[in-house]
């Protein structure tokens, strides 16, 4: 048994998504899962808990929840910043499926995916919800390193099995035959906080029984799912072409891919009748506003998204997002929000406290583990950042006294991950 106490000012949403600010808690944690939080604490409780670890924070400190980055490529990580002068088909045809097609090199995954757990970790995300690659051999090694450095994490080996030129693509067989060896490999590593989430890539590159077949192991297994969903106009009329005069979110529930642990990257332009349907089935959408500007998809209105019941949690979908920096994502969030805003929209643009909810309870809802993290009520696991304004190589000066409210601001607008001064997982100091 390990105990642990931190002390200082937190910062966190409660379960009304409301954000709260404390300047004085004592938060306990005992094997990596929080016993209690206690404002103004008494130094003798504190004392009775026999820490064996207390961590007090310094002033200009105080302790948020652990980021969530619920849709991201780690195999694009070698192709962050390029690219950007194209559209979405175009850029994976010119750039993302060409370099996916390289990780049957093993050194090559090695390298990469080392890199994108430590840095992601840097940034602050604590949970990290990736598209690995094609190859069973890559996607597990990425699910190794997670184990390795801490990372809490739902890793996908993505499906393919419509024909391309260029032959990164599996048959339907191979492709259901692959996922299941897998989900074996990953659940051999025995970390419980990695976990292997089903993965068609989106409905263009998968036929109907490669779906369905999907949706059934995820059923059997008790399995997330990831996908992609109404990124761009073009994708639509696609789908369409594929499919008949339908919707994507038909041809998802069709195949019985739409559940309480589906979450669908980008929605931008989704019709009413599938926000019925995906709030009906509890299915998560992810905002990337960052990568629906680089690649020009379009603007996500996501107060209409949340106006119909739908979670909504935030990614950094590198490498159409050219950040990994989930405080980044966070702030394109407030300027996609207020340019909709500015442009004619009735919507009220989001705040800080909005966007800040969006990237840790928010991000926790959307992937159903909020019973595990998004924020430091009881009975939760403790997955926390000590942000520091005081930090080396910061780009922020304390001119004056500020208050928490304000730091946290401060932190949002202009901080970067210097200022992000330690991580922990489940208790785990992994920064």
């Amino acid at each position: 048994m390990v105990r642990q106490v931190f002390t200082g000012s937190m910062i966190h949403a409660d379960e009304k998504e409301e954000v709260t600010f404390q300047d004085n808690v004592a938060i306990l944690v005992e094997d990596g899962k929080i016993i209690d939080v206690m404002e103004n604490p008494d130094q003798q409780k504190i004392d009775d808990f026999h820490a064996d670890e207390v961590n007090n924070s310094s002033p200009g400190q105080f302790i948020v929840p652990g980021f969530i980055d619920c849709h991201t490529h780690a195999v694009q990580f070698p192709n962050l910043g390029l690219g950007f002068n194209k559209t979405l088909l175009d850029w994976l045809e010119t750039y993302t499926f060409p370099l996916e097609r390289q990780y049957t090199d093993q050194e090559l995954a090695e390298k990469v995916f080392e890199i994108v757990v430590k840095r992601t970790l840097q940034t602050g995300i604590t949970t990290a919800c990736y598209f690995a690659s094609l190859y069973t051999e890559a996607s597990t090694l990425l699910a190794e390193k997670c184990s390795q450095f801490g990372q809490r994490a739902f890793v996908g080996k993505p499906n393919i099995d419509v024909p391309r030129d260029n032959g990164y693509y599996e048959s339907t067989e191979k492709s259901i035959e692959t996922t299941k060896t897998f989900i074996k490999a990953v659940e051999q590593i025995g970390n419980p906080l990695v976990r292997p989430i089903i993965t068609p890539r989106f409905a263009l590159k998968c036929d109907m029984e490669l779906m369905q077949e999907l949706a059934e192991i995820a059923k059997e297994k008790d399995l997330h799912i990831q996908s992609h969903i109404a990124e761009t106009e073009d994708q639509l009329k696609r789908i369409k072409e594929k499919f008949g005069e339908t919707t994507c979110t038909a041809v998802y529930e069709t195949a019985g891919l739409l559940t309480k642990k589906t979450i669908l990257a980008h929605g931008i332009y989704l019709e009413d009748s599938e926000l019925y349907t995906l709030a009906k089935r509890g299915t998560a959408i992810i905002h990337c506003p960052s990568s629906n500007i680089n690649l020009k998809s379009g603007l996500c209105d996501v107060r209409r998204l949340k106006a119909n019941n739908i979670d909504v949690g935030l990614g950094t979908d590198v490498s159409g997002g050219s950040s990994y920096s989930i405080l980044d994502e966070m702030r394109s969030v407030l300027h996609v929000s207020s340019s909709l805003s500015l442009t004619g929209h009735d919507n009220v643009p989001f705040d800080y406290k909005d966007v800040f909810c969006m990237a840790t309870l928010g991000g926790a809802k959307a992937l159903s583990i909020e019973d595990k993290v998004g924020n430091f009520m009881p009975g939760k696991e403790f997955d926390a950042l000590v942000i520091d304004l005081n930090a080396e190589n910061s780009l922020l000066d304390n001119f004056r006294k500020y208050t928490l409210e304000e730091n946290l601001q401060r932190f949002m607008y202009s901080g970067n991950d210097h200022n992000i001064v330690s991580v922990y997982v489940k208790g785990r100091k992994v920064k």
